[in-house]
């Protein structure tokens, strides 16, 4: 399945952001903890981005690990790579397609990473393969992705504003069923955990900056919503009216995001 989408720069640095302002819970706290990562492990982080999975693995294991990030845009791991030099850190950075084979031998990492970013493999058989084939063996696996109850206020006043069917979503769609199955096909042990962190706004504009950071005209999955030029201007516009009105019926905008995590052990 071909997923015509690749993350802008500026909206997921936006979205980053609004998490860690307006959330009432850090999801790197409770990966880190459910994942109990140990000194010395051969990492791989497969869809690093700019990076942040990579140096919250650096930070926690004080630099006693072996960390590789692998993305397929330039342009983050351009970022990826300057925050490495700033920070003066030891993490390598390279281009990692997952929908082709991985450039690394079988069985070199003790632990795989991929924070939503799986579900736009094309062939997720084959992009498990790869990460398992490079996985030693008793190595681990752990990925991320949104549950199908993510974020129900968010599309709930979508819904509202524009009275239209909601495009099916590659992570809510795929992650527990399609992802969790194959991986529960090739791994030995496997289990889904699940974090929810409720994102509060008092106010209607950072709500409306998360609604514009996910649905912005660059984001290809939601072409079936924006058929004419003028047309995302107008369902903003349509969707901020209905914010505040739910707004002002319950004095707050509360939106919870619910994460699913499957780690698994070859």
């Amino acid at each position: 399945m071909k997923i015509n989408f690749q993350e802008t720069t500026k909206d997921l640095a936006v979205r980053i952001d609004i998490h860690s302002k307006f959330g009432a819970r850090d999801i790197d706290v409770w990966m880190l903890d459910l994942i109990k990562l140990q000194p010395g492990s051969v990492i791989l982080d497969v869809g690093c981005g700019s990076g942040k999975q990579c140096f919250s693995y650096y930070d926690f294991l004080k630099g006693h690990a072996a960390i590789t990030g692998g993305d397929v845009s330039e342009d983050l791991l351009a970022q990826a790579r300057a925050e490495n030099q700033r920070r003066n850190t030891n993490i390598t950075f390279e281009y990692l397609d997952f929908n082709k084979s991985f450039p690394h031998k079988q069985e070199e990492f003790d632990f795989v990473s991929c924070c939503f970013a799986i579900y736009y493999a094309e062939n997720m058989s084959a992009t498990i393969g790869e990460m398992y084939r490079v996985t030693k063996p008793g190595g681990r696996l752990f990925t991320t992705g949104p549950m199908p109850q993510n974020k129900k206020l968010f599309y709930d006043i979508i819904t509202e504003a524009t009275g239209l069917t909601i495009p099916p979503m590659p992570g809510s769609s795929r992650f527990s069923t399609e992802i969790f199955s194959t991986i529960k096909a090739m791994y030995s042990k496997v289990d889904l955990h699940i974090f929810e962190n409720p994102l509060t706004f008092d106010t209607v504009d950072p709500y409306m900056d998360y609604t514009r950071a996910s649905m912005s005209e660059d984001r290809k999955l939601w072409g079936s919503l924006f058929k004419e030029k003028d047309d995302f201007e107008k369902i903003m516009k349509q969707i901020t009216e209905v914010a505040k009105k739910r707004l002002d019926q319950d004095g707050k905008l509360v939106m919870t995001k619910v994460v699913g995590g499957i780690l698994a052990t070859k």
